[in-house]
């Protein structure tokens, strides 16, 4: 029997950058572990988008993708930014595969704003692939990247861009992981003081979420947490830039954001 896993994002922020969250992952993979991660790579996308002189644009924390941005957005995630953490994460003697939510029927999605363009909602989460890939000994490395669903309209099985976070999210909640780690670049929820706000329930987060206290990036993870913890235990949002900060996590000392159900 399969233990529930440990469900990891990999911010698009902190990647490139000289933290300790891949060492942290193999460590956890070594002590026996079962360990699920999501990456983003916002930036390197942004950055190839300028390149071919598109001009990124979001709206609430979610990038707006027509066709062109779609073929960077794909050919990233999937391609250099997947291939190099895989690489990466092998080179410090982890054992990984790298896929993304179009393979193997992953994660399917449907366009539910056509104001985003290519965006995807998710549907559907088959976990066979993931958990396979857990009882091999392996960790899966995702690419927030989906299939639309076969609905037979004119995006019919083609790929959409799905926001990380919310990859992460809806992923912990079909796995029913025992826990949800946001790995970003701040220290966690902020109050509207500039406070970490430590510890939060459902229906703390939902008002949170709705206020105008979090905004960007910062929305799609919170409504991330409060979808997985209807399975999961509990979801946290961490600074992922200290050193072995997802160690200090998993092993109960973090000095981020936890979002538990409400009794």
């Amino acid at each position: 029997m399969l233990s529930p896993p440990i469900v990891v994002k990999i911010g698009g922020s902190t990647l490139g950058s000289h933290d300790t969250s891949l060492k942290d992952l193999v460590t956890l993979q070594q002590q026996g572990m079962n360990v699920v991660v999501i990456h983003g790579g916002g930036n390197v996308i942004s950055e190839w988008m300028q390149r071919q002189g598109i001009a990124p644009h979001f709206v609430n924390g979610l990038r707006v993708t027509d066709a062109p941005s779609l073929d960077i957005v794909v050919a990233v995630l999937t391609g250099l930014v997947n291939k190099e953490l895989v690489c990466s994460l092998q080179e410090l003697g982890g054992k990984t595969i790298g896929l993304s939510g179009t393979d193997g029927g992953l994660v399917e999605a449907y366009i539910a704003k056509p104001e985003l363009g290519f965006v995807g909602e998710v549907t559907n989460v088959d976990t066979t692939p993931i958990i396979n890939m857990l009882q091999a000994g392996y960790i899966p490395m995702i690419a927030p990247v989906a299939m639309h669903r076969l609905d037979k309209t004119e995006h019919s099985g083609k790929p959409l861009n799905i926001n990380g976070d919310t990859v992460a999210g809806e992923i912990a909640r079909a796995l029913g992981a025992n826990r949800l780690i946001f790995l970003t670049d701040v220290q966690g929820i902020m109050d509207s003081n500039g406070r970490v706000l430590q510890n939060l329930d459902q229906r703390r987060a939902n008002i949170l979420l709705n206020s105008e206290v979090i905004s960007g990036g910062m929305i799609p993870k919170l409504d991330a947490c409060i979808r997985a913890i209807e399975t999961s235990n509990y979801a946290e949002i961490i600074d992922g830039r200290q050193p072995e900060a997802l160690l200090n996590c998993v092993n109960g000392q973090s000095d981020g954001t936890r979002i538990v159900k409400t009794y």
